[in-house]
């Protein structure tokens, strides 16, 4: 295998193994920030804080690495960025964590996983994701989408057998159990709210993001200008909802420390910014497909290091999440694929062409080449293939 071959294989993977790593170290944000709101810690400020700590180690690395690629800021950019803070951090964060008072961590991970149902009905309404029901792919993006959020509600919802794991102990799942029950509050039904408002406004970013990306296409400097923006809009809230309070905003070498270091730096900060890079590669609706994978590797995580009992249900509801997610890849991928009378109509093309100058020609096939090995690779908007078009 030669070298560029691998290099192609390895930028087609890139994307497919960024969201893997980051939904492995978001599945142990709902257990880490729970565990540290239970405790007394106001939800309002732990936002400030995850996106300070965030904008802190982001911004040395957004000013030395985009020095060179950071477009100018113009006063519409700047208008998109201060909208995004407010969408996530401010008020979805402000609400998942509100949210999660009222509930426990496990309804509110299922819970987000309608994410991808709203991401891809926003981006269907925006026509950033076409969609046409006489073609496979397109209805294997639709059946996946549902197979992803139907996979978590089967796995929030039904338990079925239970599953005797070599592993696994039942008395430390009844007294996980009790624990849950202990830290939940009496309004389970006002923190599902919460949450699926926040998930209406998370899906509202990820689209305004994948948008912004078009104008701004410097990941890294976009994430670091929203989560200072974010930073500066939470700390209205919390200022006005704690006021008063001073003792709300200490914080000691404890667990509430952790949690937020935790949050800002892999969940705010790393996580940010693989979604900005992968949204700019293959789109809102590849990144939010894979939002329901969480849930499934907090069950096998609580399998392994908690002793967690296995049933049935959430065992159908995983192997569910996979069969969605792969139909929506697998649609994903067939988008940019030429099609027989694209092609077609290159040949034709190419033939006239060939008939006036062999020089024309070879600029010609080269061109195409250009063309048909992006829509191979990493999807790509139209306005890019525009944009190489216009490249002499």
């Amino acid at each position: 295998m030669t070298m560029k071959a691998s290099a192609g294989i390895y930028n087609q993977a890139m994307p497919y193994l960024a969201m893997v790593f980051m939904r492995l170290g978001s599945a142990g944000m709902p257990i880490v920030a729970k565990y540290a709101l239970n405790k007394g810690m106001s939800q309002h400020v732990f936002v400030v804080y995850r996106f300070a700590i965030a904008t802190l180690v982001l911004a040395p690395f957004a000013i030395v690495l985009d020095r060179k690629v950071r477009p100018k800021m113009t006063l519409s950019v700047f208008a998109q960025i201060f909208l995004l803070a407010l969408l996530e951090p401010a008020i979805d964060q402000n609400l998942y964590y509100t949210g999660i008072k009222y509930t426990t961590a496990t309804v509110a991970t299922a819970l987000c996983n309608v994410l991808p149902a709203f991401v891809f009905l926003l981006a269907w309404v925006c026509r950033l994701e076409k969609v046409d029901m006489r073609k496979q792919h397109c209805k294997a993006k639709i059946l996946g989408t549902i197979g992803t959020v139907g996979g978590a509600m089967i796995m929030t919802m039904v338990n079925g057998p239970m599953l005797h794991l070599p592993w696994t102990k039942v008395i430390n799942n009844q007294h996980h159990s009790t624990n849950i029950a202990a830290t939940t509050m009496d309004d389970p039904v006002k923190g599902a709210l919460m949450i699926l408002a926040g998930c209406v406004c998370w899906a509202c970013f990820v689209i305004l993001q994948a948008i912004t990306l078009k104008s701004y296409p410097a990941e890294l400097s976009l994430t670091t200008l929203i989560c200072l923006m974010g930073t500066i809009e939470s700390a209205i809230v919390a200022l006005i909802m704690e006021r008063g309070n001073a003792a709300a905003w200490s914080l000691h070498w404890d667990y509430k420390l952790f949690a937020v270091v935790y949050s800002g730096i892999i969940c705010s900060g790393v996580a940010y910014y693989i979604g900005a890079m992968v949204i700019q590669s293959k789109g809102p609706v590849f990144f939010a497909a894979f939002n329901p994978l969480t849930m499934v590797i907090v069950a096998i995580m609580s399998s392994f290091i908690f002793s967690e009992i296995m049933y049935l249900g959430r065992v159908i509801g995983a192997i569910v999440i996979v069969v969605g997610l792969y139909l929506v890849l697998w649609g994903k991928s067939k988008d940019r694929m030429p099609s027989d009378s694209d092609t077609n109509k290159a040949a034709a093309s190419g033939g006239k062409q060939m008939g006036t100058t062999s020089e024309t020609a070879d600029q010609t096939s080269n061109q195409d080449f250009v063309l048909v090995d992006v829509s191979r690779g990493a999807p790509v908007d139209e306005s890019v293939k525009e944009n190489q078009n216009q490249i002499p």
